[in-house]
């Protein structure tokens, strides 16, 4: 198989635990060829789509060898697999429009773009309300102002953020609430989501990862820091992977059906205790981590399954 992947620039990736990364050593050994491109690598000639790529060697001492540009058609290719990181911003936006072009003219596109561009990563969990802590989204202090008088503890943290970036745990009686409050909707010029804390955090922020539909056997417990409330490795949480409870299992089998009928291939659902708090469709983590505790290697299971779909 020939198989694109679109990145982040390389030297922002941390090859001792990037998913993208264990994703293309796994289809590597296995023989397939690996070409990189990044987001602006995406563009139109008239009406048809085009995609500068790189021909990409790994080594093994983490370091990695790439070829000159050349131009291709996306359905050259058996595979996109779109891995760019938020924030999902006009940019990112405009590369799905872009990628919705490439699936039209034959292309196959991982996860799909028009999926991804219809997945808000914190919104998406309206699908399933029956799994959500309550919430609100607003961008009008005076309700979040009331929503946190209701509930006394909650999070409120951006639409289109990740690794925890912008989320603030408020309580009645905070004497930054206001500041927190302007800063984060930008005093009311933009949409957030505020949500019940849940204190099962202390316990960890479950990530699962759900491939082509099954979630793996195992979730990542991203466990915060002492006094932090975000769980987040990128925030200095502590990654712990444990076995999947059975409302975890029930969770992910119920959204995963959903997710594959949508396209969506590679999917990470956030789980605090009970509860689902997020659906991440760009770019999610934690690959490296069960692998290295577990007897489950997912960069494999997620190369099985796109094996079958060639």
């Amino acid at each position: 198989m020939r198989l694109v992947f679109i990145l982040d620039p390389l030297d922002q990736l941390k090859p001792y635990k990037d998913t993208s990364l264990a994703i293309m050593r796994e289809a590597a050994r296995r023989g397939h060829a690996l070409y990189v491109s990044m987001q602006h690598d995406l563009f139109l000639r008239h009406d048809q789509p085009r995609i500068l790529v790189q021909g990409i060697q790994l080594h093994a001492d983490g370091s990695h060898t790439l070829s000159a540009k050349e131009e291709h058609a996306p359905n050259a290719f058996d595979a996109i697999i779109m891995r760019k990181d938020p924030p999902f911003d006009n940019e990112y936006l405009y590369s799905t429009y872009l990628l919705e072009q490439a699936v039209k003219a034959g292309a196959k596109v991982y996860n799909n773009p028009s999926s991804i561009r219809d997945w808000n990563e914190k919104l998406a969990v309206l699908n399933f309300p029956q799994f959500v802590p309550t919430f609100m989204v607003t961008s009008d202090q005076a309700l979040i102002r009331q929503f946190l008088a209701e509930q006394e503890d909650i999070v409120v943290k951006p639409l289109d953020g990740m690794g925890g970036s912008g989320v603030f745990r408020l309580r009645t009686g905070d004497p930054n609430l206001g500041a927190i409050l302007e800063t984060v909707t930008r005093y009311g010029a933009q949409t957030i989501m505020a949500q019940r804390y849940l204190p099962a955090i202390t316990e960890g922020d479950k990530r699962i990862i759900v491939i082509d539909g099954e979630p793996l056997p195992y979730a990542l417990a991203r466990i915060p820091q002492q006094g932090e409330t975000r769980g987040n490795l990128a925030a200095g949480g502590k990654g712990v992977a444990q076995p999947l409870s059975e409302r975890d299992l029930e969770i992910a089998s119920t959204v995963g059906k959903v997710l594959k009928a949508k396209g969506l291939f590679l999917v990470g659902l956030d789980v605090i205790g009970e509860h689902l708090t997020e659906i991440n469709v760009t770019s999610p983590t934690g690959m490296v981590e069960i692998a290295a505790q577990t007897d489950c290697q997912p960069a494999a299971v997620f190369m099985d399954r796109l094996e079958q779909h060639s």
